[in-house]
Protein backbone atom coordinates (compact mmCIF):
# COMPACT_ATOMS: atom_id res chain seq x y z
CA UNK A 1 0.00 0.00 0.00
CA UNK A 2 1.39 3.21 -0.59
CA UNK A 3 1.93 6.02 1.61
CA UNK A 4 -1.28 8.80 2.04
CA UNK A 5 -0.17 12.33 0.58
CA UNK A 6 2.43 14.50 3.12
CA UNK A 7 0.52 17.16 4.89
CA UNK A 8 2.07 20.07 2.23
CA UNK A 9 3.86 23.23 4.48
CA UNK A 10 3.08 26.65 3.31
CA UNK A 11 6.34 28.94 2.65
CA UNK A 12 6.14 31.87 4.42
CA UNK A 13 8.20 33.98 1.68
CA UNK A 14 6.86 32.26 -1.35
CA UNK A 15 9.09 34.50 -3.42
CA UNK A 16 11.83 34.35 -1.54
CA UNK A 17 15.19 34.68 -4.33
CA UNK A 18 12.63 35.51 -6.74
CA UNK A 19 12.92 38.79 -9.21
CA UNK A 20 9.36 40.29 -10.50
CA UNK A 21 9.21 42.98 -12.99
CA UNK A 22 6.26 45.36 -13.00
CA UNK A 23 5.41 47.94 -14.94
CA UNK A 24 3.79 50.87 -13.93
CA UNK A 25 5.19 50.01 -10.72
CA UNK A 26 5.28 53.05 -9.47
CA UNK A 27 1.66 54.43 -8.13
CA UNK A 28 -1.67 52.84 -7.61
CA UNK A 29 -2.31 49.01 -8.27
CA UNK A 30 1.03 48.52 -9.85
CA UNK A 31 2.53 49.54 -6.52
CA UNK A 32 0.54 47.72 -4.28
CA UNK A 33 2.17 44.90 -6.22
CA UNK A 34 5.71 45.88 -5.75
CA UNK A 35 5.23 46.33 -2.60
CA UNK A 36 3.50 42.61 -2.14
CA UNK A 37 6.37 41.16 -4.21
CA UNK A 38 8.95 42.91 -1.66
CA UNK A 39 6.99 41.41 1.00
CA UNK A 40 7.04 38.27 0.20
CA UNK A 41 10.65 37.99 0.14
CA UNK A 42 11.46 38.62 -3.80
CA UNK A 43 13.08 41.41 -5.55
CA UNK A 44 11.63 43.89 -7.82
CA UNK A 45 12.35 45.98 -10.97
CA UNK A 46 9.73 48.62 -11.27
CA UNK A 47 9.03 50.54 -14.31
CA UNK A 48 7.36 53.62 -15.21
CA UNK A 49 6.85 56.94 -17.06
CA UNK A 50 7.27 59.04 -13.79
CA UNK A 51 10.60 59.21 -12.41
CA UNK A 52 9.25 61.03 -9.40
CA UNK A 53 7.29 58.45 -8.45
CA UNK A 54 9.97 56.02 -9.17
CA UNK A 55 12.46 57.59 -7.17
CA UNK A 56 10.34 58.24 -4.04
CA UNK A 57 9.39 54.46 -4.28
CA UNK A 58 13.15 53.56 -3.67
CA UNK A 59 13.40 55.95 -1.33
CA UNK A 60 10.49 54.85 0.65
CA UNK A 61 11.09 51.61 0.90
CA UNK A 62 14.31 51.19 1.59
CA UNK A 63 15.21 47.50 0.75
CA UNK A 64 18.66 48.43 -0.67
CA UNK A 65 19.70 46.59 -3.89
CA UNK A 66 16.25 44.44 -3.61
CA UNK A 67 14.40 47.42 -5.29
CA UNK A 68 15.47 49.19 -8.26
CA UNK A 69 13.27 51.59 -10.92
CA UNK A 70 14.06 52.63 -14.15
CA UNK A 71 11.86 54.85 -16.49
CA UNK A 72 9.60 52.81 -19.30
CA UNK A 73 7.47 54.11 -21.51
CA UNK A 74 5.67 50.51 -22.22
CA UNK A 75 4.31 51.49 -25.73
CA UNK A 76 7.80 52.11 -27.24
CA UNK A 77 10.03 48.87 -28.09
CA UNK A 78 13.34 50.29 -27.54
CA UNK A 79 12.24 51.68 -24.11
CA UNK A 80 11.03 47.97 -22.89
CA UNK A 81 14.26 46.13 -24.78
CA UNK A 82 16.86 48.87 -22.48
CA UNK A 83 14.38 48.75 -18.94
CA UNK A 84 14.69 44.49 -19.43
CA UNK A 85 18.09 44.29 -19.99
CA UNK A 86 18.51 46.70 -17.38
CA UNK A 87 16.93 44.33 -15.02
CA UNK A 88 18.91 41.32 -15.75
CA UNK A 89 22.10 43.37 -15.64
CA UNK A 90 21.09 44.55 -12.27
CA UNK A 91 19.50 41.28 -10.84
CA UNK A 92 21.10 38.50 -12.84
CA UNK A 93 17.45 36.63 -13.56
CA UNK A 94 13.96 37.16 -13.77
CA UNK A 95 11.56 34.92 -12.25
CA UNK A 96 7.73 37.01 -13.12
CA UNK A 97 6.64 39.65 -15.11
CA UNK A 98 3.14 41.79 -14.06
CA UNK A 99 2.13 43.63 -17.03
CA UNK A 100 0.03 46.27 -14.96
CA UNK A 101 0.88 50.08 -16.80
CA UNK A 102 -2.02 51.59 -18.84
CA UNK A 103 -4.15 54.41 -18.85
CA UNK A 104 -6.60 53.92 -16.13
CA UNK A 105 -9.08 56.71 -17.51
CA UNK A 106 -12.05 54.45 -19.17
CA UNK A 107 -14.03 57.43 -20.50
CA UNK A 108 -13.53 58.92 -23.52
CA UNK A 109 -16.56 59.99 -24.99
CA UNK A 110 -19.32 58.94 -28.15
CA UNK A 111 -17.82 56.07 -30.55
CA UNK A 112 -18.80 58.21 -33.07
CA UNK A 113 -16.54 61.28 -31.85
CA UNK A 114 -13.66 59.16 -30.81
CA UNK A 115 -10.05 60.20 -32.35
CA UNK A 116 -8.47 57.32 -33.68
CA UNK A 117 -5.12 58.80 -32.21
CA UNK A 118 -7.05 58.29 -28.78
CA UNK A 119 -7.84 54.72 -30.17
CA UNK A 120 -4.31 54.03 -30.91
CA UNK A 121 -3.19 55.53 -27.81
CA UNK A 122 -4.91 52.95 -25.93
CA UNK A 123 -3.95 49.94 -27.83
CA UNK A 124 -0.13 51.16 -27.87
CA UNK A 125 -0.21 51.40 -23.91
CA UNK A 126 -2.60 48.65 -22.57
CA UNK A 127 -2.08 46.12 -25.16
CA UNK A 128 0.45 46.20 -26.78
CA UNK A 129 2.47 47.45 -23.91
CA UNK A 130 1.60 43.94 -22.30
CA UNK A 131 2.88 42.24 -25.66
CA UNK A 132 6.19 44.05 -25.87
CA UNK A 133 7.03 43.33 -21.72
CA UNK A 134 6.12 40.11 -22.35
CA UNK A 135 8.23 39.62 -25.64
CA UNK A 136 11.67 40.83 -24.36
CA UNK A 137 10.83 38.80 -20.92
CA UNK A 138 10.19 35.60 -22.04
CA UNK A 139 13.54 34.22 -22.71
CA UNK A 140 14.37 34.46 -19.37
CA UNK A 141 11.43 33.71 -17.51
CA UNK A 142 11.65 30.80 -19.59
CA UNK A 143 14.92 29.80 -18.30
CA UNK A 144 13.90 30.35 -14.67
CA UNK A 145 10.44 28.58 -15.11
CA UNK A 146 8.63 31.92 -14.57
CA UNK A 147 4.88 33.17 -14.62
CA UNK A 148 3.25 36.53 -16.07
CA UNK A 149 -0.16 38.28 -14.63
CA UNK A 150 -1.92 40.71 -16.64
CA UNK A 151 -3.73 43.56 -15.25
CA UNK A 152 -6.95 43.42 -16.74
CA UNK A 153 -10.05 45.24 -15.50
CA UNK A 154 -13.72 43.56 -14.52
CA UNK A 155 -14.44 46.30 -17.49
CA UNK A 156 -13.20 43.31 -20.03
CA UNK A 157 -16.57 41.87 -18.96
CA UNK A 158 -19.01 44.47 -18.08
CA UNK A 159 -19.35 47.93 -19.58
CA UNK A 160 -20.45 51.52 -18.74
CA UNK A 161 -21.13 54.02 -22.07
CA UNK A 162 -18.55 55.57 -23.95
CA UNK A 163 -15.11 53.30 -22.74
CA UNK A 164 -15.17 50.94 -25.96
CA UNK A 165 -11.37 52.02 -26.18
CA UNK A 166 -10.34 51.22 -22.37
CA UNK A 167 -12.49 47.69 -22.43
CA UNK A 168 -10.98 46.74 -25.94
CA UNK A 169 -7.83 46.67 -24.46
CA UNK A 170 -9.00 45.26 -21.19
CA UNK A 171 -10.49 42.30 -23.32
CA UNK A 172 -7.96 41.83 -25.70
CA UNK A 173 -5.56 40.87 -22.49
CA UNK A 174 -7.49 38.13 -21.60
CA UNK A 175 -7.36 36.70 -25.16
CA UNK A 176 -3.22 37.23 -25.10
CA UNK A 177 -3.58 35.52 -21.48
CA UNK A 178 -5.07 32.23 -22.77
CA UNK A 179 -3.07 32.61 -25.95
CA UNK A 180 -0.12 33.27 -24.28
CA UNK A 181 -0.52 30.35 -21.70
CA UNK A 182 -0.32 27.56 -24.22
CA UNK A 183 2.57 28.79 -26.48
CA UNK A 184 4.99 29.55 -23.22
CA UNK A 185 3.73 26.46 -21.48
CA UNK A 186 4.79 24.48 -19.65
CA UNK A 187 7.75 26.65 -18.94
CA UNK A 188 5.86 29.93 -18.40
CA UNK A 189 2.83 30.27 -16.61
CA UNK A 190 0.18 33.05 -17.67
CA UNK A 191 -2.76 34.55 -16.09
CA UNK A 192 -4.68 37.46 -15.59
CA UNK A 193 -6.05 39.69 -12.82
CA UNK A 194 -9.29 41.18 -13.24
CA UNK A 195 -9.77 44.60 -10.24
CA UNK A 196 -12.88 46.29 -9.78
CA UNK A 197 -12.83 49.48 -8.07
CA UNK A 198 -9.48 49.77 -6.37
CA UNK A 199 -9.04 53.19 -3.94
CA UNK A 200 -5.28 54.28 -5.02
CA UNK A 201 -5.27 57.55 -3.66
CA UNK A 202 -2.57 57.00 -0.72
CA UNK A 203 -0.70 55.02 -3.37
CA UNK A 204 0.05 58.17 -5.67
CA UNK A 205 3.80 59.68 -5.35
CA UNK A 206 4.38 61.58 -2.48
CA UNK A 207 2.91 65.57 -3.62
CA UNK A 208 -0.18 63.79 -4.87
CA UNK A 209 -0.97 61.56 -2.05
CA UNK A 210 -4.04 62.03 0.01
CA UNK A 211 -6.72 60.74 2.00
CA UNK A 212 -9.90 58.77 -0.16
CA UNK A 213 -12.84 60.12 -0.09
CA UNK A 214 -15.75 57.34 0.31
CA UNK A 215 -18.60 57.81 1.13
CA UNK A 216 -20.25 54.65 3.22
CA UNK A 217 -22.47 54.22 0.33
CA UNK A 218 -19.54 53.26 -1.67
CA UNK A 219 -18.38 51.02 0.70
CA UNK A 220 -21.46 49.48 1.31
CA UNK A 221 -22.17 48.63 -2.27
CA UNK A 222 -19.96 46.00 -2.19
CA UNK A 223 -20.85 42.46 -1.25
CA UNK A 224 -17.46 42.59 0.59
CA UNK A 225 -18.24 45.33 2.41
CA UNK A 226 -15.66 47.80 0.85
CA UNK A 227 -14.36 48.87 -1.96
CA UNK A 228 -10.39 47.36 -2.59
CA UNK A 229 -7.11 48.81 -2.29
CA UNK A 230 -3.81 47.66 -4.02
CA UNK A 231 -3.22 45.07 -1.29
CA UNK A 232 -5.75 43.11 -2.00
CA UNK A 233 -4.28 43.24 -5.98
CA UNK A 234 -0.90 42.55 -5.04
CA UNK A 235 -1.69 39.75 -2.32
CA UNK A 236 -3.30 37.76 -5.81
CA UNK A 237 -0.62 38.72 -8.02
CA UNK A 238 2.00 36.97 -5.28
CA UNK A 239 -0.12 34.06 -5.42
CA UNK A 240 0.09 33.68 -9.48
CA UNK A 241 3.50 34.73 -9.38
CA UNK A 242 4.55 32.07 -6.70
CA UNK A 243 4.91 27.62 -6.57
CA UNK A 244 1.61 27.92 -4.75
CA UNK A 245 -0.32 28.60 -8.60
CA UNK A 246 2.26 26.00 -10.04
CA UNK A 247 -1.04 24.36 -11.78
CA UNK A 248 -2.78 27.55 -12.87
CA UNK A 249 -2.38 29.26 -16.29
CA UNK A 250 -4.91 30.64 -18.62
CA UNK A 251 -6.93 32.03 -16.22
CA UNK A 252 -8.38 34.96 -15.09
CA UNK A 253 -9.45 36.27 -11.97
CA UNK A 254 -11.59 38.91 -10.56
CA UNK A 255 -11.31 40.73 -7.84
CA UNK A 256 -13.71 43.24 -7.32
CA UNK A 257 -15.05 42.59 -3.86
CA UNK A 258 -18.15 40.91 -5.08
CA UNK A 259 -19.56 43.44 -7.83
CA UNK A 260 -20.04 41.87 -10.63
CA UNK A 261 -21.73 39.06 -8.90
CA UNK A 262 -24.17 41.46 -7.64
CA UNK A 263 -27.57 41.58 -9.63
CA UNK A 264 -28.38 45.11 -10.00
CA UNK A 265 -31.86 47.01 -10.57
CA UNK A 266 -32.73 50.58 -11.45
Amino acid sequence: MSKAPAIATYNAQPLRDRVVLVTGGAQGIGRGIAQAVLGAGGSVMIGDLDPDAGHACLQEWKVGERAAFRQLDVSREASVHRWVKAAIDHFGSLHGLVNNAGIAEPHQGPLHELPLETWNRYLATNLTGAFLCSKHALPSLSAAGGAIVHIASTRALQSEADTEAYAATKGGLLALTHAMAVSAGPKVRVNAILPGWIVTDEWKKPPERHRPKLSRKDHAQHPAGRAGTPNDIGALAVYLLSDASAFVTGQHFVIDGGMTVKMQYV
